[in-house]
């Protein structure tokens, strides 16, 4: 897995994403129905959101936690409650851990961004003991319903470039049942994760849409000031609620599987 250069802000990327991470990480760990004192790996854990919404809802024997970003890890570990998990620098597509190590094994959006996405699966069934899941969700970048939709739309109205990345297909449900199903899962399963993503007012939306230099963000921060007026007008316009509140709907797509 490559560390990108915007991981390193942590604070950005947590008020990004973190919450939303949370939003649609609540109904993932439902649809798993997994039973407590189990053994989990989180995979990618990042800045710690989904690792402290596992230790919240799932009562875990034990909680592993991978990244390769140092930084994120280091702001993961000053959430409450994270002195039991056992944090360690690490690759998606090389887990550092021994074949069937863990009940459950959940990577939580984070497959986009590895640049073998069926090794990093193969890898999450590897460490995976037989009877235990796996499973991963990631924004629907395909179906165009990811956090940051509504900002690339405007962009794009404005003819401006988003740079796209490798992995976005990797998010399509056909795509995730793929590789599931290659690295050999039974009973592999998917569904959609719809959310609302709500702000107390424009201000609050785009101070957290443009606070983490991501792609998205970059091409924003190229743009004149009079074209980022422009933008933000055209965003107020078409976002605002009578009430002043940002409103939009997200999707995302996971998969689960069980191994045999």
């Amino acid at each position: 897995m490559t560390t990108r250069s915007f991981f390193t802000d942590s604070a950005a990327y947590e008020q990004l994403m973190g919450r939303w991470s949370r939003s649609a990480g609540e109904v993932f760990l439902d649809w798993l129905a997994l039973p407590k004192d189990l053994s989990w790996l989180d995979v990618g854990c990042g800045t710690g959101a989904f690792t402290e919404l596992l230790l919240d809802r799932c009562a875990p024997r034990h909680v592993h936690a991978i990244d390769p970003a140092e930084d994120q890890m280091a702001f993961a570990r000053t959430r409450p409650g994270m002195a039991g998990v056992t944090f360690r620098v690490g690759d998606a597509q090389s887990l550092p851990f021994p074949d069937h190590s863990f009940d459950a094994v959940v990577m939580a959006l984070v497959i986009n961004f590895v640049p073998d996405a069926a090794k990093a699966v193969a890898e999450m069934k590897r460490v995976t003991r037989p009877g235990g899941t796996a499973g991963t969700y990631m924004w629907d970048w395909p179906g165009r319903r990811t956090i940051q939709q509504p900002l690339i739309d405007g962009l794009e109205a404005l003819n401006v470039e988003v740079p796209s990345s490798a992995g976005q297909g990797h998010s399509s449900m056909d795509a995730l049942r793929r590789f599931f199903e290659g690295a050999g899962f039974e009973e592999v399963e998917t569904r959609a994760i719809d959310i609302e993503v709500s702000y107390a007012s424009f201000d609050d939306y785009w101070s957290s849409q443009t606070g983490l230099a991501n792609p998205v963000v970059q091409a924003v921060r190229k743009m004149s000031p009079a074209d980022v007026e422009r933008l933000k007008t055209s965003l107020r316009t078409t976002l605002s609620r009578h009430d002043r509140r940002i409103a939009y709907p997200a999707r995302a797509n996971a998969v689960k599987g069980r191994v045999g």
